[in-house]
């Protein structure tokens, strides 16, 4: 059975905030800006004066196309160009992530697959795995060195799991999921990729 490294999976974790701003900067830099209204300038007609100036006794308008007005452009409206990104350092990143696996093995939800297991390519052998290890109904992160298309074709078609390469392991995905299963190589290459690269 593999060791896990107590500098990722041991951390006392005091208090919750690096995690969340991982967690969150995640998800803002997932965000697509799309929403896109249109400014007066930009909505169709309104070149016509309603009614005159003065003598109506109503208020002064130009343009039918005012904001405040029914079918109006949208002051300060979504342009389409928003940035919603946030930046956070390499290093803090890996220490949010490393807080995250050690909260994770608080709980007792860190994995790591024998050596012996061996997945040729069918569903029904991953199916098993997690059968076997009684994890078949929670939600399941997994974590490879890289994807090769047998461990693909093995759990592309299982709902409540999740594939994911070391390298790209980040705090969104461990904090989402119920179990987090490591292969040997995948145990390694977080290794490699959380500690090899603080020195």
């Amino acid at each position: 059975m593999a060791t896990l490294n107590k500098d990722i999976f041991d951390l006392s974790v005091e208090n919750h905030e690096l995690v969340k701003l991982a967690y969150d900067a995640y998800l803002a830099n997932s965000r697509s800006s799309h929403a896109k209204t249109l400014k007066r300038g930009e909505v169709r007609g309104g070149g016509k004066k309603p009614w005159k100036q003065k003598g109506t006794g109503r208020a002064r308008f130009g343009s039918t196309r005012n904001p405040i007005w029914r079918h109006g452009g949208v002051a300060f409206g979504r342009t389409g160009e928003e940035n919603f990104t946030k930046k956070i350092s390499k290093q803090a990143k890996r220490q949010a992530v490393c807080q995250a696996l050690s909260m994770k093995n608080a709980e007792k939800a860190i994995f790591v697959l024998d050596k012996a297991v061996k997945l040729t390519g069918k569903t029904k052998d991953a199916v098993k795995v997690l059968k076997d290890m009684k994890l078949e109904d929670k939600n399941v992160l997994a974590v490879c060195a890289e994807k090769t298309p047998e461990v693909l074709r093995s759990t592309n078609n299982i709902a409540n799991l999740k594939l994911v390469r070391a390298a790209y392991l980040n705090v969104f995905d461990i904090m989402n999921a119920d179990a987090i299963v490591f292969s040997e190589a995948g145990l390694k290459a977080t290794e490699a990729r959380l500690i090899g690269e603080e020195k």
